[in-house]
């Protein structure tokens, strides 16, 4: 049995019949996937018909998936809650096209989707959600960081509304914007006077939850990079390569307010990443300077007819107000 282990040939029947095996598992999962998907929102369209056609009072209307939910679960068990049957409703009112639900997302995931009001914001999560290959539980936290509102805040009426109907899509430096950053999963307690190379390394032990929050495309090259000029030596806090835009990101983390002599050094470690780190087939460098907090105007006077690629954001450790997020939106959106 040894001898067969070993064998190259015996080896190769092995990794095809493994092959063969997975494949049919995730087209079984698949497949019950499509069904259920199919299956809700069948129901749901159902339930709508049915209070269409027999023109229900409001109140008689209210207790109908109260009453679909008592013989439901009679006749199939579990899996018909009131909760359920609202849900599947939903999904039918939100999605009446069938064509417009991806097949890529669970029901776990709709479900989420659902409890988004702003048509818009859901429109942009289930993009995201389908190009980003995210988990529930990922779909959850972009959900409660605003995601959706973070990215729109730099953006114009028509700009936001092409971000709900395509997603994020990252095609130059200013696609790379969010306002704030949060980083929330770094798990640093409120009061806790942290030093910047506390959040740095905090940032490092959380390196996988810090690149989703950066967004699609980014790869980690390493930290306190050192440049050396003059015979005088800096560090850059983060370095990362865009996949996409092919280009080096460098990223500085500052404690309190961004002031004009970091702009300046920023400046300065794009220059070198410029001339001497770049490839003939690499872009201009990108710098994101990561403060707690910033002054507009200060950095509209520092960034004036400049043309480095240059991002001044501001970062928080805990979630943010979604609701002023979306009032926000909501201004710009009314302008």
């Amino acid at each position: 049995m040894d001898k067969l282990s070993k064998n190259t040939t015996y080896k190769l029947l092995i990794e095809k019949i493994g092959n063969v095996y997975d494949n049919a598992r995730k087209n079984v999962i698949s497949t019950a996937n499509l069904e259920m998907l199919n299956a809700y929102w069948e129901i749901g369209k159902y339930i709508v018909q049915y209070e269409q056609k027999g023109n229900l009072k409001a109140a008689y209307g209210s207790k109908l998936l109260i009453n679909l939910s008592k013989d439901l679960k009679l006749r199939y068990g579990r899996g018909f809650s009131r909760s359920n049957l609202s849900y599947m409703r939903q999904f039918y009112i939100k999605y009446p096209n069938r064509e417009t639900v991806s097949h890529k997302l669970t029901w776990s995931h709709y479900f989420e989707l659902l409890k988004i009001d702003d048509d818009l914001a859901r429109e942009f999560y289930q993009k995201q959600a389908i190009k980003e290959n995210w988990t529930v539980r990922e779909l959850k936290r972009q959900k409660k960081t605003g995601l959706f509102h973070r990215i729109a805040l730099n953006k114009d009426k028509n700009k936001i509304l092409e971000l709900s109907e395509k997603g994020q899509i990252i095609e130059t430096v200013n696609d790379l914007a969010k306002d704030p950053y949060v980083f929330e999963f770094l798990g640093i307690p409120e009061n806790y006077e942290y030093t910047e190379s506390d959040i740095e390394k905090a940032i490092i032990n959380n390196l996988q939850k810090f690149l989703l929050e950066l967004g699609k495309g980014f790869a980690f090259m390493g930290r306190q990079q050192r440049i050396t000029i003059n015979n005088r030596h800096y560090k850059v806090d983060l370095v990362f390569y865009h996949t996409k835009l092919k280009c080096y990101v460098l990223i500085d983390l500052k404690i309190g307010e961004v002031r004009h002599e970091n702009i300046g050094q920023m400046k300065l470690y794009l220059g070198y990443y410029e001339k001497e780190i770049n490839d003939k087939n690499d872009n201009q460098p990108i710098g994101i300077i990561l403060s707690e907090e910033k002054d507009d105007i200060m950095v509209e006077y520092a960034m004036l007819n400049d043309h480095s690629k240059l991002i001044i954001s501001k970062y928080q450790l805990y979630l943010p107000d979604v609701e002023e997020l979306k009032k926000k939106v909501r201004e710009i959106i009314e302008k």
